[in-house]
């Protein structure tokens, strides 16, 4: 069945209740290469229990709904859906415990027409489940390769942020580990293409690739740690475009241009000279 607009943009997503333990933190943490070094003090402070602190970029897997987008009833052809951008504002210091909420909607699609397919844009909103105050906005937008000519509005398109001509202020390496994805999926992020060889080659690649999420949390860490110098209370918000898939064990480069108020960015694997994340905004809290 094909999509029908005011349907889909209201559609009844299931809020989710998740116990947040300081586990959790940790393996996320760990998940997006935190600990690497263990003589590395500023990093253990991302993995240790007693001084525990959570990554900025955690609130992308807190709260998910899953793989709702699956449903038939959605009329959206969910094998080509292409995960374009993702989003994250944090508006409160985030809990290592507690009782979350996650509460996502539909915001926007977009017909592109016929043969090219569509734009679905949405958020999901983490709340304290105690104070019921909004802790994280994370917003996504999906390409849907399969849906276009439904009908819908051509607009608006959200603006990518523009990247600088010059050369970039600041660039670090992270070096992503070979078994990187099998951790990174017990975030219950469970999509086989980043497990499995035969359907990543099924899907036209050699072999499993990296969950673009675990891309941005690598990012997130070079921004943290170039920028705010591991200090999790100035990150306020990040924004970026998936350009290219990375495969486990590949460096990411993160090249930084500082601008008023935060930066822009972009990565790219070393080894590939290929750029993976592009269209970069940071600020500050």
């Amino acid at each position: 069945m094909p999509i029908v607009y005011e349907k889909l943009l209201n559609y009844p997503i299931p809020e989710v209740r998740q116990t947040l333990r300081w586990q959790d933190v940790a393996l996320y943490n760990f998940s997006i290469g935190l600990g690497q070094d263990p003589m590395d003090e500023q990093q253990l402070d991302f993995v240790y229990e007693p001084r525990l602190k959570v990554m900025p970029s955690m609130p992308v897997v807190l709260g998910s709904p899953g793989f709702w987008s699956r449903n038939p009833d959605t009329g959206i052809d969910w094998v080509k859906i292409v995960h374009g951008e993702q989003g994250l504002v944090l508006h409160k210091p985030l809990p290592t415990e507690g009782e979350i909420i996650g509460r996502s909607r539909v915001t926007g699609l977009v017909d592109r027409g016929a043969g090219k397919g569509a734009l679905m844009y949405s958020e999901r909103e983490i709340i304290d489940a105690a104070s019921g105050e909004v802790l994280a906005t994370a917003t996504s937008t999906s390409f849907l390769r399969g849906d276009g000519g439904f009908g819908g509005p051509d607009g608006p398109v959200k603006r990518p942020h523009p990247e600088p001509e010059r050369a970039p202020d600041l660039t670090l390496d992270l070096a992503t580990r070979p078994e990187q994805a099998l951790v990174y999926r017990l975030n219950s992020d469970l999509n086989p293409l980043h497990i499995d060889p035969a359907i990543a080659k099924a899907a036209g690649f050699p072999r499993p690739i990296l969950h673009g999420l675990c891309t941005f949390g690598t990012v997130c860490h070079a921004l943290l740690r170039t920028l705010c110098g591991y200090d999790t209370a100035r990150f306020g918000r990040m924004d970026l475009r998936f350009s290219s898939p990375v495969y486990p064990g590949e460096t990411i480069r993160t090249e930084i241009w500082q601008e008023e108020g935060g930066a822009a960015f972009r990565a790219r694997v070393v080894e590939r000279d290929k750029v993976v994340v592009s269209n970069g905004l940071f600020r500050f809290a």
